[in-house]
C-alpha cells in the first residue's frame, strides 16, 4: 500500500485475532507500530513475529483514560508523533438482554466505545494539530443489523459507526479520514469465547448463513485496514465497509 513505510500507527488489540493479524501486515508494510493491549504476553509474542524492532508493546487498559494517555505519550516519546490508528480491541458475551446486568452493560460499554473513544480523543488533537491522520475502527455488522444475545455489544458498535462519520465530517478540514470496518462472524479466541458460553454449535450455523461457506478468518481484514490507513485511501472518509463472506449484503 502507498504511503505506509515508515507511518508510526497504534493498534489496539494486538495480542491475538484481527488486531494481531493486522499489526503484522503493517509492520511487514513498514510501519512503526504501537501495540496498546491488556494481554501483555500475547502482546509480546505478536511482536516476536514480527520484523525485529518494528513492534513495542505498552501494556494498556484501555477502559481507562489515564492509562491510554500514559502509553499514547510513551509510544510518541520514543517513535514520535502518531500519525495512523487502528481502534480493533474488543469483548463480549452472549446474553439476552432482559438476563444481562448492569455490570455486565458497563464492561462491555467500557471495552467497545469508551475504549475507541479513550483512543481517539487522545489522538486526534495531535492529528488535528498537525493536519494529518487516518483512523480505521473496527466495528462489527452486530453494529449495522443487529445480532441476538449482543444487544449492548451492538449498540456499542452502532455509535462506533456513528461516531467514526461524525468525526469523519468534524475533522476533514484537518486532513484526517476515518473510516469503519465491520467484520461477520470470524474464527478468533473471543469467537470461540463466544461459542462456548451460546451453549450451541454456533459456528456450524453460521457457516451454513455465510453464502461463502465458512467463518471469516483474522488474516480476511488486515488487507482492507492497511488500504484504510494507506495513501490509496486518501479520497476515502466516514464510509463503513462490511466484510462478512456475503451474509450480510447493502
Amino acid at each position: 500500500m502507498r504511503g505506509l513505510s515508515g507511518k508510526r500507527v497504534i493498534v489496539t488489540g494486538g495480542a491475538s485475532g484481527i488486531g494481531r493479524a493486522t499489526t503484522l501486515r503493517l509492520a511487514e508494510e513498514g510501519c512503526i507500530v504501537g501495540v496498546l493491549d491488556l494481554n501483555e504476553a500475547g502482546a509480546r509474542e505478536t511482536a516476536a513475529m514480527a520484523p525485529s524492532g518494528a513492534v513495542h508493546v505498552y501494556p494498556t487498559d484501555i477502559t481507562d483514560y489515564a492509562a491510554v494517555e500514559h502509553a499514547v505519550s510513551g509510544f510518541e516519546a520514543a517513535h514520535g508523533p502518531t500519525e495512523l490508528l487502528a481502534n480493533i480491541a474488543g469483548w463480549d458475551l452472549p446474553k439476552p438482554f432482559l438476563d444481562t446486568t448492569l455490570d455486565f452493560w458497563d464492561k462491555v460499554i467500557r471495552i467497545n466505545l469508551y475504549g475507541p473513544l479513550h483512543l481517539q480523543h487522545i489522538v486526534l488533537r495531535g492529528m488535528a494539530a498537525r493536519g494529518f491522520g487516518r483512523v480505521v475502527n473496527v466495528a462489527s455488522d452486530a453494529g449495522r443489523v443487529g445480532s441476538s444475545g449482543e444487544a449492548v455489544y451492538s449498540a456499542c458498535k452502532g455509535g462506533v459507526i456513528a461516531f467514526t462519520k461524525t468525526m469523519a465530517r468534524e475533522l476533514a478540514r484537518q486532513g484526517i479520514t476515518l473510516n469503519v470496518l465491520c467484520p461477520g462472524p470470524t474464527d478468533t479466541p473471543l469467537f470461540a469465547q463466544f461459542s462456548a458460553s451460546a451453549g450451541t454449535k454456533l459456528g456450524e450455523a453460521l457457516t451454513k448463513a455465510i453464502p461463502l461457506r465458512r467463518l471469516g478468518r483474522p488474516e480476511d481484514y488486515p488487507g482492507t485496514i492497511a488500504f484504510l490507513l494507506s495513501d490509496d485511501a486518501g479520497f476515502m472518509t466516514g464510509q463503513t465497509i462490511s466484510i462478512s463472506g456475503g451474509l450480510t449484503m447493502s
